[in-house]
């Protein structure tokens, strides 16, 4: 039970919230507070966890019980409630992406940088099954050289509905690219050891969210009305990043577009490739031979589902706690990266030309000094 002793506070008390709280008790620690501006969203973490509450995060933050807090608030949140409990010493897991803007992620990578406590960045699907088996073949050298990424986050008809923070760009920062986007990107980033970027090219689109007959099948956004709610964010992504190696990523990312859903993960490399579904528990391994004749040479492997991303990424973060020691995966410097090379997708489909993006070494230079 590795969390036990360590007293957590959650801020933002709905789903991924309660997701994160279970998962922390099963791990054994200790879910002593909430925060969340909804009363009855307060009662039922209390009734559930039998945790204090709080209307808002500044008396969490500085409750002697809690040790570390995790944010699972709308984007624009993120950074008061983060550098509040890192000022107040505590750890912090804050969900994905770091922020709303680059500017707001930038200040919460100094607070960071300024404080001895944990910060960790919720990117879960880096521990998921499927990439837990690609992490250990590609150690083994079995993939060669990697080359290209192409990583889809593809909803048919899923934009999860006019009026929810989601689709204001205030609380959010973006759409699609943002919400779901997001995962796929860091996937790709960090499946290439987060290489320096030299060259962003995107575009965004707002095609669904604003049509009035918009068809929602599976009933994905409740309560449709277009013109009475407030949707001024992208609804698709189409992104090409390349590094200064010359590897490569494709990024497609939709809440809604008229084509066949898809979480395809594709990986090339000079030996081998691989893909999977993001956030799977299984992988394809495609290679090819001459032994005996030229063949194609493919093989799919299952991995253990016992532990999801989301409890094996919670597990990472205890850890760390722990043992005193900085957290090897899920950074927020990582998460940063993420965060440029969206805003680089934004001012790319913006501007109609593609960004280059500087050497993030005086960033990095100026966090350090700092701490």
């Amino acid at each position: 039970m590795i969390g036990t002793g360590v007293g957590v506070g959650i801020v933002g008390l709905g789903g991924m919230g309660h997701l994160h709280a279970r998962h922390l008790e099963e791990l054994g620690a200790d879910v002593v507070a909430g925060a969340d501006l909804v009363p009855d969203q307060r009662r039922r973490f209390a009734e559930e966890f039998a945790a204090e509450t709080y209307e808002t995060h500044e008396g969490l933050v500085v409750d002697d019980a809690v040790d570390a807090v995790v944010v699972t608030t709308p984007n624009r949140f993120h950074e008061p409630i983060t550098v509040d409990a890192l000022e107040a010493g505590r750890h912090v897991l804050v969900e994905k992406p770091l922020a709303h803007t680059l500017d707001s992620a930038e200040r919460i990578a100094e607070a960071a940088a300024r404080s001895d406590a944990v910060c960790m960045v919720g990117f879960h699907n880096r521990h998921a099954a499927s990439m837990a088996m690609f992490d250990e073949h590609h150690a083994r050298g079995r993939f060669g050289e990697l080359t290209h990424v192409e990583a889809n986050y593809v909803r048919r008809r899923g934009v999860p509905g006019p009026g929810s923070w989601f689709t204001d760009s205030d609380l959010s920062g973006g759409g699609a690219l943002l919400d779901i986007g997001v995962h796929a990107l860091d996937l790709a980033l960090y499946t290439l050891d987060f290489p320096e970027i030299a060259e962003v090219s995107g575009v965004t689109r707002t095609t669904f969210g604003t049509q009035e007959e918009y068809a929602d099948p599976e009933g994905f956004g409740d309560n449709w009305d277009a013109e009475a709610e407030t949707y001024d964010v992208d609804d698709s992504v189409s992104a090409f990043i390349r590094t200064t190696a010359g590897q490569t990523i494709s990024l497609e990312a939709a809440w809604a577009t008229n084509r066949e859903e898809s979480m395809d993960f594709r990986i090339r490399g000079t030996e081998a490739g691989a893909q999977f579904d993001i956030g799977d528990t299984d992988i394809d391994i495609l290679e090819a031979g001459t032994a005996g004749g030229d063949h194609y040479a493919d093989v799919s492997l299952t991995g253990d589902a016992s532990m999801t991303g989301y409890k094996k990424q919670d597990r990472e973060f205890l850890e760390a706690i722990v043992s005193e020691t900085p957290p090897t995966t899920n950074t927020v410097d990582e998460a940063l990266t993420v965060q440029r090379v969206i805003d680089a997708i934004y001012r790319s489909s913006e501007t109609g030309g593609s960004v280059s993006l500087a050497e993030t070494s005086e960033a990095v230079e100026r966090r350090t000094q700092i701490n």
